[in-house]
């Protein structure tokens, strides 16, 4: 038994999309390869300016976090496993950043304490003035 099948051309749109697939899976094959220096300078400075606010004192697990998955992207990064090194430093930035917001609020919380505890010391002694 013979199906019949209706054979066409592909289409402009059609060939538009597979030409569209297989550049992008080039480009992630490309990019596999690659190490991740740019990354690594990002993850960097986020982790100098996470301490450098304070990050280490008032966000200590977060910081602890970002150290951890520092020193395992650079094993990775060793063994040219750049993907995973990537990922890894990717990780540890984003702990980084959210040590340094987490420590930047805890010192404006601070900040507000002192300015309130300031104004109720001032009205103590406005009070004893009358």
């Amino acid at each position: 038994m013979k199906l019949n099948t209706i054979e066409r051309p592909l289409s402009r749109a059609h060939l538009s999309r597979l030409a569209t697939v297989a550049l992008g899976g080039l480009l992630l094959v490309g990019c596999a390869g690659n190490p991740p220096n740019e990354q690594f300078a990002v993850t960097e400075s986020a982790i100098r300016s996470a301490v450098s606010v304070g990050g280490t004192e008032y966000a200590a697990v977060e910081m602890h976090a970002a150290r951890g998955k520092w020193k395992q992207a650079e094993l990775a990064m060793q063994k040219e496993n750049y993907d995973e090194a990537r990922k890894l430093a990717e990780q540890a930035e984003w702990d980084a950043r959210v040590a340094e917001r987490k420590a930047q609020a805890a010192k404006a919380k601070k900040a507000v304490e002192d300015a309130n505890q300031g104004i109720q010391e001032l009205r103590e002694e406005s009070m004893r003035g009358q």
